[in-house]
């Protein structure tokens, strides 16, 4: 039976070596993927700093899909929650890249969206794993870790399909182009 490994107050399962190199890297990524993630929504939209910091989250996104996939697999029973939770999360990041890349019909909607998505349910996974160790969400009952950053993050996100710039410049055009082709 392995023991655990206590890091800043945060019980680590194992006291293997490799295990605690997983999580080490795993911790790097998502703290990466927190920040840059956070940098690029609140960026001006569009080639330059949103662009290169959404790379850059995408890349740490996928360390942190790559690490949860072996932390999961490695245990699954206890954490095959987490593993449904990451792959949401990169798979949500993978539509919204790829319809921005591709420049699919609503791009601009389906980028945010998803990338949005995939930042709230990276979010949960993190406190579903590690809340009840964390000062204050330790006095939240357990449902409020699942509940509490889509409860926050979800109106944001509608905000900016509704109000963004982006979006509602991208539905003129779309309008105009309409129009256009329509008086032919």
């Amino acid at each position: 039976m392995e023991s655990t490994t206590i890091i800043l107050g945060i019980p680590i399962p194992s006291n293997s070596p490799i295990f605690l190199a997983v999580v080490g890297a795993h911790v790097l990524f998502g703290l990466a993927a927190v920040i840059t993630g956070a940098v690029a929504m609140l960026s001006q939209k569009g080639r330059g700093r949103h662009s290169n910091f959404g790379i850059f989250y995408f890349w740490c996104l996928f360390g942190v899909f790559v690490t949860m996939s072996a932390l999961s697999l490695v245990r699954w029973a206890e954490n095959y929650n987490l593993f449904a939770l990451g792959t949401v999360s990169f798979a949500s990041a993978c539509l919204g890249r790829t319809a921005a890349r591709r420049r699919w019909r609503q791009w601009p909607r389906l980028h945010l969206t998803g990338m949005g998505a995939s930042y709230i349910v990276m979010l949960t996974a993190f406190y579903v794993d590690n809340g009840k160790n964390l000062p204050l969400w330790k006095e939240l009952p357990d449902i409020a870790f699942w509940i509490l950053p889509g409860a926050i993050g979800m109106p944001i996100i509608l905000y900016a399909l509704f109000r963004h710039k982006l979006v509602l410049d991208f539905d003129r055009s779309r309008a105009a182009i309409v129009r256009s082709a329509n008086s032919d």
